[in-house]
């Protein structure tokens, strides 16, 4: 297979008004208006979608094979045909869209940069998704330390609401080619800083005003979602694609990316990856999925800190587990997980670390983090992630014994929703994050824990 090349001379359309490298000099960052993103493109694919049926959007969204950003990688527009249909001349009710917007995966940052730099862009596939399938509110769920992404949104909204996208007078004044006057309200919901909430039932229980902890499912949101009405749930990343699809439609997406390698659904369009750890320039790029890491961290980031060697990098958010140091080639397309025994691309957001990194505390870090982060509801999870953490702090601390790391690994793969243990992946993620480092690094694991020795006692004859 010929080597692919990468396309460096344009930025691609979710940074258009994002100077990001190697396009354009991020210092020349700036919020962009409404006016401004106007004065370059902006809505002039809501009016085209507006002119065609609701129905006719969702197919050129399926034709894409927009697959979704923040993590799962399931079929958008697939998704949104899960809705119930809506018969004609019958009033459907609310029918909510809730944007994930958590982004609490240590290690993830791609999403804040659309919020920070060009929150319209999210806004007009917000209206796109909304107008296809015929959702009348969202809710921008937003994590509860992103404080300035808050006040840019809430900006942003009003001047949507104020030039005709959302409203009673909105929708750029209700020309649409299905001739009804059909209203979208857009709020924005803060959440509580909780990362349980990434998890899309626990966040409609947190946009509901209550605890937020997952849904056990059948029913599932798109029949029985957000205050029992039909709901669908879509990323920042997502949504944000939505414009450039409709503009240039799905075969140009389609002319992005890579085909499946191993048989399986393809990868197409771009995709926002943001890179930290031990490179040199870290930050958020966008590039065709399937790019290889060593491509994304020699080329682009200007290679490993201080010349060091690779020794792995978890590809996106923690969760995802981590490729060993013989899996630099990598690459970031939804066929990761398959072919590198992860649990998948996640966030394509990847963490990157060097020879020097000690694998035993970076697995008790992350353990720590699940610990902290679970919601308690399951058992397994709650109790799991305790034992989990408490086991590595032992190995880390030179206190434990070969016996304790079979113990760990049994623990881990234990607990969570492929298992069939959890209601959510939260335990799945650190299953895979403590399993993946563990027998990827072992020999780290076995040098700092003493042999397990079992005394044999034997008696000759008899014994008093």
């Amino acid at each position: 297979m010929p080597k692919k090349v990468y396309d460096t001379t344009r930025a691609h359309a979710l940074c258009k008004r994002i100077p990001t490298a190697p396009f354009g000099d991020p210092k020349d960052r700036h919020i962009v208006g409404y006016d401004e993103f106007v004065r370059t493109g902006g809505y002039e694919s809501l009016r085209k979608a507006l002119g065609m049926k609701p129905d006719e959007v969702t197919g050129v969204v399926k034709d894409s094979v927009l697959r979704g950003r923040g993590g799962a990688g399931f079929p958008c527009g697939v998704k949104w045909t899960f809705l119930p249909k809506l018969e004609a001349g019958k009033d459907a009710g609310e029918r909510y869209l809730a944007i994930n917007a958590d982004e609490s995966e240590p290690g993830t940052f791609k999403d804040r940069l659309l919020m920070d730099f060009d929150p319209h862009l999210m806004l007009e596939g917000i209206a796109i998704c909304m107008y296809a399938c015929r959702l009348t509110k969202a809710y921008i769920f937003i994590r509860g330390e992103y404080h300035h992404q808050a006040h840019v949104l809430e900006n942003a909204i009003k001047e949507a609401y104020e030039h005709g996208i959302f409203g009673a007078k909105g929708l750029l004044n209700q020309t649409n080619a299905s001739q009804d006057a059909f209203v979208a309200e857009c709020y924005v919901h803060r959440g509580a800083g909780a990362y349980i909430c990434g998890e899309e039932t626990a966040l409609l229980e947190a946009i509901e005003g209550k605890r937020g902890w997952p849904r056990i499912k059948p029913p599932f949101p798109a029949i029985q979602g957000l205050f029992g009405k039909p709901t669908i749930i879509n990323n920042v990343e997502t949504l944000a694609h939505l414009p450039s699809i409709l503009e240039h439609g799905s075969e140009w997406f389609c002319e992005q990316g890579v085909e499946s390698s191993i048989g399986g659904p393809p990868s197409y369009g771009t995709k926002l990856m943001g890179v930290s750890g031990h490179v040199e320039r870290p930050g958020v790029y966008e590039f065709e999925l399937g790019m290889p890491i060593r491509t994304l961290v020699e080329e682009f980031c200007g290679g490993m800190r201080g010349g060091k060697k690779f020794k792995g990098a978890i590809p996106g958010g923690v969760s995802m587990g981590i490729l060993g140091p013989d899996q630099y080639e990598a690459e970031l397309d939804f066929d990761i997980g398959r072919k590198y025994n992860v649990l998948g691309l996640g966030t394509a957001c990847p963490t990157v670390f060097d020879e020097d990194t000690d694998m035993v505390a970076v697995a008790r870090n992350i353990a720590r983090f699940y610990k902290h982060e679970s919601c308690g509801q399951c058992t397994p999870c709650r109790e799991g992630s305790g034992w989990l953490y408490q086991l590595l702090c032992r190995i880390e601390e030179g206190d434990a014994r070969t016996k304790d790391l079979d113990l760990a690994l049994e623990v881990a793969t234990s607990m969570g929703s492929m298992p069939g243990t959890t209601i959510c992946g939260l335990a799945d993620g650190n299953n895979w994050a403590t399993r993946t480092i563990m027998n990827k690094y072992r020999g780290e694991f076995e040098a700092r824990v003493r042999r397990t020795s079992v005394p044999v006692k034997m008696t000759v004859g008899a014994h008093s």
